[in-house]
């Protein structure tokens, strides 16, 4: 059993990472049914949550089925971080998360997410205004560091440990390389290995299969996978690795049946969650992934970005089950999307 201040996780958990305009309620809520154990918001501006943001108030929400739960923070100010972390404890997450790992420019330009990698002091001094503001655990994502010449990931683990995070999670890359390239794990086993370190060490990155995650397992000896990218559209991935580890054996990918279910579950949450314009909208962004690997889907899925009501597309949905009922699936090879302006660390 993995332990995270007072939060009990299994031996060997998988955590949801979260990822601007993606990891909100309504999608969390279709990973957590398929295994998620670890769940997070969005990442959350420190300087919004003072200014009353209505954007980043209605990052607070969750549900009780979503714990263990964590609220993401990020900024550049310790004064700004320690009050957004007392904002975050009213609505009683279980955790809070601190991002040191986002790469975008807009937030990077401003002294906060990954550009608090190049001062290691800024970033003890801001983590240690979050511990001492909040009693929740609190948590840290980041990068292996600013750029192949700083990868200071295995002092930021020390010190951070030092002053009372409660768990790190590590991307395999520099802010340099964003998404690009191959993640590198072997810093973050070097970090786990560390006998000083006490703490559960969570690697992240280019996790798109049970094979993959099992063979990262026991290769590095991370306490836990975070898998952000490879679940969109796809959050059975979690029981398939969680299977998979288990019993050396894949899970048979979703039918077209456990598709569509997953699709109205994700699309009736998000309406009610936002309202039905807004839950509409924003659930087109999602059809390509769930429906991917279906033979001449193109047409549905042009009707499905279309479509303004939940009953329309509801018709849509069983035309699917119709024609593509008992199509065998290939086991899905991930392509995991780019996200050169998304947020996921």
């Amino acid at each position: 059993m993995i332990r995270i201040g007072n939060i009990e996780l299994p031996e060997f958990p998988l955590l949801l990472a979260p990822m601007e305009d993606v990891s909100d309620p309504p999608f969390r809520a279709v990973c957590k049914d398929n295994g998620a154990d670890l769940m997070f918001s969005e990442f959350i501006s420190s300087e919004g949550l003072i200014r009353d943001a209505m954007k980043s108030k209605m990052k607070l929400d969750f549900s009780e089925e979503e714990r263990p739960f964590g609220i993401q923070i990020f900024g550049g100010d310790e004064e700004a971080m320690a009050m957004s972390a007392k904002i975050c404890e009213t609505v009683n997450p279980d955790l809070v998360d601190i991002n040191f790992g986002c790469p975008v420019k807009k937030v990077v330009s401003k002294g906060a997410g990954a550009g608090v990698l190049k001062d290691v002091d800024l970033m003890v001094r801001l983590t240690e205004a979050v511990v001492r503001s909040t009693s929740l655990p609190v948590t840290i994502k980041t990068r292996l560091g600013w750029d192949e010449d700083s990868k200071n990931i295995e002092e930021v683990a020390e010190r951070l440990q030092d002053i009372g995070i409660k768990a790190i999670s590590i991307h395999g890359r520099t802010r340099a390389q964003l998404y690009k390239g191959e993640a590198d794990w072997t810093l973050i086993a070097k970090v786990r290995d560390n006998p000083r370190i006490h703490i559960p060490v969570f690697g992240n990155g280019d996790i798109d299969s049970p094979v993959k995650a099992l063979e990262y397992k026991n290769r590095y000896g991370i306490d836990g996978i975070m898998i952000g990218r490879a679940a969109i559209g796809y959050p059975w991935i979690f029981n398939e690795i969680k299977h998979f580890i288990k019993t050396g054996e894949h899970l048979s990918p979703p039918t077209i049946e456990q598709r569509v279910e997953v699709i109205r579950k994700h699309l009736n949450r998000s309406v009610q969650w936002k309202n039905p314009v807004v839950g509409v909208n924003e659930m087109r962004r999602h059809y390509a992934n769930y429906l991917k690997g279906l033979p001449n889907i193109k047409e549905y899925r042009n009707k499905l970005v279309t479509l303004k009501t939940v009953e329309e597309i509801d018709e849509v949905l069983n035309d699917i089950i119709n024609t593509y009922s008992g199509y065998e699936f290939e086991r899905l090879v991930i392509e995991l999307p780019n996200y050169h302006e998304k947020c996921s660390a």
